[in-house]
């Protein structure tokens, strides 16, 4: 995320002047929280304060019509249960949303899930996606059909890496897997004997290669509040199995094979059909090619400023 507001603002460089403000204590405990709202407090800006990031509690003693809030998903609400749901909710979600001015969703299913758990109103919320990094650009590979690379992002549990392993299962293929892998992992790598390799805490460079080198992205998961790896693979052109819930339609437009994230045979059947279908790899890789000018970067950049005049009341 850091990389997306560090763009942001070297191409919004000649409309605005901003500063950066980073939280001194990490965000552990109720002290450090209490510690990071008074000096988001003491240090708000004195036109706009643009919150990023989880940290949505930062604005509580802040001036609320000089604050826009960007909210990246829900996940946080979603991992609780019962008082400390209702807790987290008000904290991270309900407070925080009363004391902004703009609210920022980064796809339309985050916005769904603000209004489900919230009753903010559905006009303060503008949704503005996530611009792709501009390293990612299109690379000729042939499709490997004997034995493709197929490249998973991700190994925390939304990212249904389990499932994708038992859907590979006498699969000719070699699995590329970005993300440090569980125990349960591991063992189910070994159960299923499927070819993997692995990498994780790697470079954005080392990323690129990663999609260079692979065949096709699989990207089923079960849950995601944006789903950046379908744009990648996009602009790396490259053919995309994703899920057909969550925000991973939305994002992927019509250039990705879509699954029930659920149903291993579905997952299955859909990656089978990927490595045996010419044409049917052409067509999502130039559908792909369509979807993702949707998140160039300056068109995003834009739709900011407009948030930021309409903060302001005036224009920049």
């Amino acid at each position: 995320m850091e990389f997306i507001y560090d763009d942001l603002r070297r191409r919004l460089q000649k409309s605005i002047e901003p500063t950066v403000f980073i939280s001194s204590c990490y965000n552990n405990g109720y002290l450090s929280k209490i510690f990071n709202i008074l000096e988001a407090g003491l240090k708000q800006g004195n036109d706009i304060n643009h919150i990023t990031g989880e940290l949505h509690f930062l604005n509580i003693l802040m001036n609320r019509k000089k604050v826009v809030l960007t909210i990246l998903d829900c996940g946080m609400i979603k991992r609780k249960k019962g008082l400390e749901k209702i807790i987290v909710n008000w904290f991270y979600l309900s407070l925080p949303i009363s004391r902004a001015r703009i609210i920022t969703a980064i796809s339309e299913e985050t916005k769904k899930e603000i209004l489900h758990y919230s009753k903010c109103d559905s006009d303060k919320i503008k949704v503005i996606p996530v611009p792709v990094s501009s390293i990612f650009q299109p690379f000729a590979k042939d499709f490997n059909q004997i034995k493709p690379v197929i490249l998973q992002v991700g190994t925390t549990p939304n990212k249904n890496l389990l499932r994708l392993i038992q859907a590979l299962e006498g699969l000719e293929c070699h699995l590329s897997i970005v993300g440090k892998l569980s125990v349960e992992q591991l063992e189910a790598l070994d159960t299923y004997k499927i070819e993997f390799s692995n990498e994780f805490n790697i470079t954005d460079e080392r990323l690129l290669e990663k999609y260079q080198e692979c065949d096709l992205l699989s990207f089923i998961s079960t849950f995601e509040g944006f789903g950046m790896p379908i744009v990648e693979a996009q602009m790396v052109e490259r053919p995309v199995i994703t899920a057909n819930t969550s925000s991973m339609p939305e994002v992927a437009g019509r250039g990705a094979y879509l699954v029930d994230p659920f149903n291993v045979m579905e997952i299955r059947s859909g990656i089978r059909e990927i490595i045996q279908n010419k044409e049917l790899r052409s067509d999502l890789i130039e559908l792909g090619k369509v979807n993702r000018k949707r998140f160039d970067g300056d068109l995003i950049a834009k739709m900011y400023l407009e948030v930021y005049k309409e903060c302001m009341g005036k224009n920049l």
